[in-house]
């Protein structure tokens, strides 16, 4: 039965992933835990802390298919307690006398941190393959629309040209500074712990040290030099990454969505056949990959936002703030692995309307191009004097429906000034894109290692 969006079947897609999914659900988080058992175990028989038939024993048994999870489950319930029936269980599965060194010094902390930090690895290696792919279509609207003028907005109104490649290439630049960061956090994040009841290793012996160095290497993770038991820093740095690539994408999705707005009409999602729009209107073509996009980075948010919760924690150990990560880590990474794919997917089939972008660029009749106008006059007749004639010209010419180029024929200054050839130069918006074509080139440029690699 499912409850969440994330497991209801006929919402989960919206959500996350089946790969996500996969690697955050009950029997993979088992699995991680039992992992984890098995290279503790390796570890301490290779020290000659616990004997090495014992430990074969338990690698052959540490397994999530040992642990029976509805069983596991029930005995939580009644002993209250989140890891000691699974332990039971693989004590159980092995022999007498090995049974007796599973978990041996470790407390529960330690394996479900580090069995964290095992399903986020395999979470992070999906992350860098999907954040690349919507780079690369990024990287490709920007290549093919360099050049593609429409009109650039402020404060949700017409401002000046720019090219719909240009616009791309700064998404693409965000994009590839989160791929910097998540690569830059690795180090932090793949670090497992092992560390005791309140951070000291004296359950671990006098070869404590040791143990936990062998038991990450078994497990490919960095060893700390202290206890992160009460310290959350490290997942929650990630999500803060995860969060911040979730209102990147948030922003790539709204801003899809207001362009395909019927108004403007210049862009549309790829159409497949079958897709409705509306129960009652069949005429509807909704944009609705887009419209997910900002719905899913706002629970991003919320989730991320219970993760800095967890960063306050009391003493040496918390189970207020360690148990809310149980809810936000997973739910963060199961809605930024949708998103990334999902967005690679809205920006592969997006159609592009370079038709359809000029006229939206040409409502203003060219009054959007009074800057440029301006800047250039004031070479002529000082900056102030050309402000003053160009704000009379456009008044009159709105007032009186006129096109901006008509307006200043008609002003009695400007007239005298400028040629009608000149006017009509100055008013051509192909003309003032400055460094728009340049600036995708060097981001095209310097994406490429990041893209490639």
């Amino acid at each position: 039965m499912g409850i969440s969006v994330f497991d209801m079947q006929a919402l989960q897609h919206n959500w996350s992933t089946e790969e996500t999914r996969a690697i955050f659900d009950e029997p993979m988080r088992v699995q991680k835990w039992m992992e984890v058992e098995a290279a503790l175990a390796t570890a301490q028989a290779r020290l000659g802390i616990i004997p090495q038939t014992a430990a074969d024993d338990i690698v052959d048994h540490a397994k999530g298919s040992t642990i029976d999870i509805p069983k596991m489950a029930a005995e939580i319930r009644r002993v209250k307690h989140a890891l000691v029936p699974a332990i039971k269980q693989l004590q159980a599965a092995c022999s007498p006398e090995a049974g007796q060194w599973v978990h041996y010094g470790a407390t529960t902390q330690d394996v479900l941190d580090t069995g964290m930090v095992l399903q986020i690895r395999d979470c992070h290696a999906l992350f860098l393959r999907d954040i690349k792919a919507v780079g690369r279509e990024l990287a490709r609207l920007a290549r093919e629309h360099r050049d593609t003028i429409m009109a650039g907005r402020t404060h949700g109104v017409l401002a000046l040209p720019i090219t719909f490649g240009h616009k791309c290439a700064i998404w693409l630049d965000e994009i590839g500074r989160h791929h910097q960061r998540l690569r830059e956090c690795e180090p932090r994040l793949f670090v497992g712990e092992l560390v005791g009841a309140v951070g000291t290793q004296a359950s671990l012996g006098p070869k404590a040290r040791q143990v936990e160095e062998g038991t990450m290497a078994v497990l490919g993770l960095g060893v700390p030099d202290i206890s992160w038991a009460p310290a959350r820093d490290r997942f929650a740095e990630y999500v803060s990454i995860l969060n911040m690539i979730g209102g990147t994408i948030g922003k790539i999705g709204n801003e899809l969505f207001n362009m395909q707005r019927n108004e403007f009409a210049e862009v549309e999602e790829g159409f497949t056949e079958g897709k409705l729009g509306s129960s009652t209107m069949p005429h509807k073509r909704n944009p609705v990959f887009a419209e997910n996009l900002p719905c899913v980075a706002r629970g991003l948010r919320a989730s991320a936002g219970l993760m800095m919760e967890a960063m306050v924690a009391e003493g040496e150990r918390d189970g207020i703030g360690w148990k809310t990560e149980w809810k936000a880590v997973p739910e963060c990474c199961l809605m930024a692995g949708a998103l990334l794919f999902q967005c690679a997917s809205l920006l592969k089939g997006l159609r592009v309307d370079k038709a359809r972008m000029m006229e939206n660029l040409d409502r203003m009749r060219g009054y959007l191009l009074s800057e440029r106008v301006m800047l250039e006059l004031g070479e002529k007749v000082g900056k102030q004097n050309a402000h003053e004639w160009i704000y009379e010209a456009s008044m009159h010419g709105i007032e009186n429906r006129l096109d901006f180029a008509d307006a200043m024929r008609r002003h009695p200054e400007i007239s005298k000034v400028s040629t009608d050839a000149e006017i009509t130069g100055m008013t051509d918006p192909r003309g003032y894109l400055g460094e728009a074509g340049a600036a995708v080139d060097r981001v095209l440029a310097r994406s490429a290692a990041w893209l490639e690699g």
